[in-house]
């Protein structure tokens, strides 16, 4: 009966804690998602801070060598939040998880401060490479919905990558990430973290198909200058 009692006490302790052991992603998730209301709300309703809640716990536990207790945890948050975090991750302050059914961060992961993902994020691997094998983000950093970052490669900060974007290679600060594979066009060093716009984004894609088209327009019209001159 005193254990059941101690027991349920260090729960309560634990709960009431946690807005200030994780007062920085509670930030987070209220800086940058207008329908969060107030802490407890945050605490209850928001599947991605109870991730990273129970990230912190098995990482704490995985840096000191404990076998197979660290990844059970994670798999059993993963079944409940629809969110994988590999414990072996390294991952910096302020991290939000928006919605988060899908995201995935594998176990050589490094993220810096202040990173925003999306559902259906996947921070992997490539092939069957040992040691460093997955993406290293920088600090203010937007992965929109569906993006895939592979590979040992690096995300300069203050970038945003577009939604469902595959990105393979090595991208530089203060760029905007987008298409299959990735295409790199600048932001003005704009931390679009803060701003969460993703609707002016600019797109490389179009930009080239837009010139395309131009280019044809043009070719037509001096073709048709030559003829209405070679009819005269």
């Amino acid at each position: 009966m005193v254990w059941l009692l101690c027991a349920i006490l260090a729960f309560i302790i634990v709960i009431l804690m946690m807005p200030i052991i994780f007062a920085g992603e509670i930030k987070a998730t209220k800086d940058r998602d207008p329908a969060a209301r107030n802490n407890v709300e945050i605490l209850l309703l928001y599947p991605g801070l109870h991730a990273v809640i129970c990230y912190r716990i098995t990482h704490w536990l995985w840096k000191r060598r404990i076998p197979f207790f660290p990844r059970w945890l994670s798999q059993t948050a993963r079944f409940f939040t629809g969110i994988e975090i590999h414990p072996g991750a390294s991952i910096g302050k302020g991290l939000f998880i928006d919605h988060g059914m899908g995201v995935v961060i594998g176990e050589t992961t490094i993220v810096g401060d202040n990173v925003t993902l999306f559902q259906g994020v996947t921070l992997g691997g490539t092939g069957k490479e040992t040691g460093k094998r997955h993406p290293t983000m920088g600090n203010n950093i937007v992965v929109g919905a569906g993006a895939k970052v592979l590979g040992n490669i690096q995300i300069g900060e203050n970038s945003y990558i577009g939604a469902n974007a595959v990105v393979l290679k090595d991208t530089p600060p203060n760029t905007t990430i987008v298409g299959v594979p990735g295409r790199i066009t600048k932001q003005e060093g704009r931390k679009l973290d803060l701003l969460m716009d993703h609707i002016h984004v600019l797109d490389p894609v179009s930009q080239n198909l837009r010139d395309l088209h131009k280019r044809v327009q043009d070719l037509e019209n001096m073709n048709n200058r030559g003829n209405q001159e070679s009819e005269k």
